[in-house]
C-alpha cells in the first residue's frame, strides 16, 4: 500500500535522520579539508569547533520538534512550544553564520533578534492557553482576588484592574516588543547608510537611539510577564514558568555574539 501524506507520521523521523547523516558526510570532510589548508588562522580553527557544537545542537532540538509534531495531542499547548523550540537551530545557526562571516553578523542577528520577540510573545501564549484550559473561569477567577500593585519603579503607578483588564494589558505589553522589535530592522539600512556606528554612544548615530527603544520595549515586555506571574503564582506552578523563562534567557544571552 502507498505512503499516504497521513502516514508521514511514521517516516518523519527516519527521513530527517538520514538526510542528516547524508549532510554530515558532505559538511565534515569539507570543513575538515579548509582546515588542512595551508595558513590556517585561529578564526577558522574557532569556526570549525564551533560548527561541530552546531551539528550537535541541531538534532537535539530538532528530534523535540519532530516528537511534539508526532505526538500532537494538545495543539494549544504544543504550537507555542514548537515555535519556542524552533529558537535553539535558529540561534546556533545564526551564531556560526556570523563568526565565519564577520561582515554579515549585522544583517542576520537582526532577524534572529526579531525571532526573539516572536519566541517572548509565544511563552505568553503558552501561559495564557495553559491557564484557559485549566480554568475556564479564569477571568472570574481574577476579578475577586486582590489587586496586585505594581513593582518597582512603578508602583506609585494605579494598579491594573483584575481580570480580563490585566490579562489584556500583559498581552498587549509582550505584542507591542513583537511589533517594536521588527521595526528596529532599520539597522540594516543605517549600516547601509553608514549611520548605524554600533557601540558608539552617540546620539549622532542611529545605534543609540535604536538601542533605547528596543531596551524600554524589552523592558516592559518582560515586566508584563513578570506581573502576570506575580498575580497567577500559585495557578502557574504546575508548569514551573520561572525556569522555562530562565532558559529562554539564558540562550539569548549565551547567543551574543560579536565578531571582530
Amino acid at each position: 500500500m502507498p505512503c499516504t501524506c497521513a502516514e508521514w507520521r511514521r517516516w518523519i523521523r527516519p527521513l530527517v535522520l538520514v538526510l542528516y547523516a547524508l549532510l554530515l558526510v558532505a559538511v565534515v570532510p569539507l570543513c575538515v579539508w579548509e582546515l588542512q589548508k595551508d595558513k590556517v588562522g585561529t578564526h577558522s580553527k574557532a569556526w570549525f569547533i564551533a560548527g561541530v557544537f552546531v551539528f550537535l545542537t541541531i538534532p537535539i532540538s530538532l528530534w523535540g520538534i519532530l516528537q511534539h509534531m508526532v505526538h500532537y495531542t494538545q495543539p494549544e499547548l504544543q504550537k507555542p512550544i514548537i515555535r519556542i523550540l524552533w529558537m535553539v537551530p535558529i540561534y546556533s545557526l545564526d551564531s556560526w553564520l556570523a563568526l565565519r562571516y564577520p561582515s554579515l553578523a549585522i544583517y542576520v542577528d537582526t532577524c534572529r533578534e526579531c525571532y526573539e520577540a516572536y519566541v517572548i510573545y509565544n511563552f505568553l501564549v503558552f501561559l495564557l492557553n495553559f491557564l484557559s484550559n485549566q480554568y475556564p473561569s479564569l477571568v472570574l477567577m481574577l476579578e475577586v482576588q486582590q489587586q496586585q500593585p505594581h513593582l518597582p519603579p512603578l508602583c506609585c503607578c494605579p494598579p491594573w484592574p483584575m481580570g480580563e483588564v490585566l490579562l489584556f494589558r500583559c498581552k498587549l505589553g509582550v505584542l507591542q516588543y513583537t511589533v517594536v522589535r521588527p521595526v528596529t530592522t532599520v539597522i540594516a539600512i543605517c549600516q547601509l547608510c553608514g549611520v548605524y556606528d554600533e557601540a558608539n554612544f552617540s546620539f549622532r548615530n542611529a545605534w543609540s537611539y535604536l538601542v533605547i527603544v528596543n531596551n524600554i520595549s524589552q523592558l516592559f515586555a518582560m515586566y508584563c510577564l513578570v506581573l502576570l506571574y506575580k498575580a497567577l503564582r500559585d495557578e502557574l506552578t504546575p508548569i514551573r514558568p520561572v525556569g522555562k523563562c530562565k532558559c529562554l534567557k539564558s540562550v539569548f544571552c549565551c547567543s551574543f555574539d560579536k565578531c571582530v
